[in-house]
């Protein structure tokens, strides 16, 4: 079937009289011996739900997280003590974060690449455990060439895994590329409407999702039944809101090219993530996240609604990354309304008295954030 058809369909009950159509909330922590669940960590029916028909989309056997980066964890959890990961440069500031720790903590070797360079990327994966990649990386918006680096972690001998959080399955697949493992956190794209925090693994075969799921159920990394019963709603709409939100993201890539006020304008081709970089920098950029009426200044994304937010604000941020860029999560809402909203955000930055307002104050972080 299509993937709109598998993504309506897949994870319904069995179709009997006076059934629901719909999986319930099971609340249950307990429930009666002799059947697969057991007991409240191992699973839930709503649960499983979900992971029927993201699984479905993927080609593969997936796990609900409690988070992304519960679902991140489990995945890095594969590399042994002393082991190598190839990771991108340009990679979400939580990965790095652990990758960070799992260097500290168990003496695993990072190798940073450029994800564009297939031929680098295989060069990394010798004598690698795991290659990580992230297609398009998040702020940078990099491209992969999956099909190549899913050769070269072949040859090499090393789990293959893909961040496919930006992409969703249904503008890549990357089990079908050679990838082992597929990674989402699950609160953005899937769910979809900014009220849900989950994540999940989907593995190419059933021993490496036996394993993914034992992570779970030692660190308790679980969902909950209603967050997988949101996640699973919004995942029903899934290919009408990225059909909007793509054509949306698309225009406005276009109108804004040759912006005056703009350095750069970077959009792969697809998704609905394009990143913008201020002429003026930091604070320039800040005044334009600040300036926003319809835009949502927010440090998430895949919702219903347009949210923009630069990057370099928070300290794990890569320092390649350009202190002026801004992460556009393109929703929604009507494409001119959007444009004119970023058209007046941009002149505040260029003339920050245009209006007669003070500039808003600047906003704190905390030094151990890593905002997605």
């Amino acid at each position: 079937m299509h993937p709109e058809t598998v993504a309506v369909h897949a994870g319904r009950p069995s179709r009997e009289p006076d059934g629901p159509m719909s999986t319930p909330v099971h609340l249950a922590s307990t429930f009666h011996e002799g059947g697969p669940t057991a007991y409240g960590r191992y699973g839930n029916p709503s649960w499983t739900a979900f992971e029927e028909a993201l699984g479905a989309l993927e080609g593969g056997g997936c796990v609900a997280f409690a988070s992304g980066m519960g679902a991140i964890s489990a995945v890095l959890a594969l590399v042994p003590t002393g082991g190598v990961v190839v990771a991108p440069r340009h990679s979400y500031t939580g990965t790095i974060g652990l990758l960070d720790d799992l260097a500290l903590t168990r003496d695993v070797s990072v190798r940073f690449v450029d994800v564009r360079d297939a031929e680098a990327v295989a060069d990394a994966a010798r004598g690698a455990d795991l290659v990580w990649v992230e297609s398009p990386t998040n702020p940078a918006l990099e491209v992969a060439d999956l099909d190549a680096i899913g050769r070269a972690a072949r040859e090499a001998g090393a789990l293959f895994a893909v961040d496919n959080t930006f992409a969703t399955p249904l503008l890549q697949r990357p089990l079908e590329s050679g990838a082992d493992l597929v990674v989402h956190s699950a609160t953005k794209s899937i769910s979809g409407h900014s009220d849900v925090v989950m994540g999940a693994v989907i593995a190419r075969d059933d021993d490496l999702r036996d394993r993914i799921a034992t992570r779970r159920s030692l660190g308790g990394a679980i969902p909950g039944p209603l967050d997988a019963f949101l996640a699973l709603r919004g995942l029903r709409t899934l290919p009408v809101r990225l059909e909007r939100a793509q054509a949306n993201a698309r225009e406005l890539a276009a109108r804004f090219a040759d912006h005056p006020a703009l350095e750069e304008v970077r959009y792969p081709g697809f998704g609905t993530i394009v990143s913008i970089v201020i002429g003026g920098g930091a604070d320039a950029a800040e005044r334009v996240a600040t300036s926003t009426r319809v835009w949502v200044h927010s440090t998430s994304l895949g919702g219903v609604e347009s949210q923009l937010e630069r990057r370099r604000r928070w300290p794990a941020e890569a320092q390649t990354i350009p202190e002026g860029l801004i992460r556009l999560s393109v929703g929604l809402e009507h494409v001119d309304d959007l444009a004119r909203d970023l058209e007046q955000a941009l002149a505040r930055a260029t003339d920050p008295g245009d209006d007669g307002a003070p500039d808003p104050p600047p906003r704190s972080v905390p030094p151990a954030a890593a905002g997605y």
